[in-house]
């Protein structure tokens, strides 16, 4: 929990301060992303009149807990997660779907109009990312003929990254993630300039401040899944891991990491000042025929290739 705290809170001054960079201003400060925290916190909590008072209450706690409970999966000190079966990974896509159930079903309790409105572009987005979101991450497993995650990170140690294998795979998976986390050009549900940030917008101090460091942590988690399914995870080619002592070689892997999941959020804010906003049908559209159908193909060229090398 402390460790996602802070690297969430890290990764989103890390992305504001591309974004800034990107467009020739200075960003905020280090501790910036800690003060808007602190900030929120402070607040007063409100709950609408007409709200659920139940819904609206727990939906943000849901969604936030989903997300640390997905990362009890997903291999970080080496090639061990704190907790692994067979089977993980769907537990681990299962978990990082919750989010915007929880999103949804807030907004949509919350008895504001904008908020109804971005409660339902929420879900109608969900159907457009997630599906090659989850044929993209089906292909390592495929590949590494296995649905444990720690299987297939280790399966990457003594072969080339999946990457090399499965590269439509891998950038269908980080375009997916973009609309996962509701980041331009996927960002409708939370338009600010249509609909005053959508779901949320009725949300005050903790409950808002535990959304937001939903979105924080949740980019961690699915960055750092990505970069074990598709980039080694802790591994990098020439570290002598098996030479090192084994805390040592724990740290030096989670350094590695930790780059890794940087590089993926540098994609994802290098997007963030590109690209403009798509409407919600132009979203589901193209995820689906331009994500969905590539992610498929290379689902098949993986099986295919697994057949005939058997």
């Amino acid at each position: 929990f402390v460790f996602l705290m802070a690297a969430g809170l890290a990764v989103g001054w890390v992305d504001r301060k591309l974004v800034a960079r990107f467009q020739n201003r200075v960003g905020p400060p280090f501790y910036q992303p800690f003060a808007d925290l602190i900030k929120l916190l402070a607040k007063e909590d409100i709950i609408p009149e007409n709200a659920s008072r139940a819904m609206f209450t727990a939906m943000p706690v849901v969604g936030f807990a989903s997300v640390i409970a997905s990362i009890i999966y997903i291999p970080l000190w080496g090639t061990q997660a704190v907790q692994s079966f067979n089977g993980d990974l769907i537990v681990v896509l299962y978990l990082l779907t919750l989010p915007a159930f929880s999103l949804f079903l807030g907004g949509w309790y919350s008895a504001n109009p904008f908020a109804t409105i971005g409660a339902s572009r929420v879900l109608t987005q969900l159907f457009g990312y997630e599906v090659p979101f989850l044929l993209a991450c089906l292909g390592p497993a495929v590949a590494a003929n296995s649905w444990n995650m720690n299987v297939i990170a280790q399966y990457q140690t003594d072969n080339n990254w999946l990457v090399l294998w499965v590269p439509v795979s891998f950038l269908v998976a980080i375009i997916s993630l973009i609309g996962k986390l509701e980041r331009v050009p996927f960002d409708i549900p939370q338009a600010k300039t249509e609909i005053v940030t959508g779901a949320e917008v009725e949300y005050t101090g903790r409950r808002l401040a535990l959304i937001k460091m939903m979105f924080l942590t949740e980019t961690v988690v699915a960055s750092a899944m990505i970069a074990a399914l598709f980039l080694g995870g802790y591994h990098f080619w020439g570290i002598p891991y098996a030479s090192m002592n084994p805390w040592l070689a724990g740290l030096v892997g989670m350094i590695v990491l930790s780059v890794k999941i940087l590089l993926i959020v540098f994609f994802l804010s290098v997007a963030r000042a590109a690209l403009a906003r798509l409407r919600i049908e132009q979203m589901v559209q193209w995820c689906l025929v331009y994500l969905g159908i590539p992610a498929l193909l290379q689902l098949a060229f993986v099986i295919l290739s697994r057949q005939l090398g058997a």
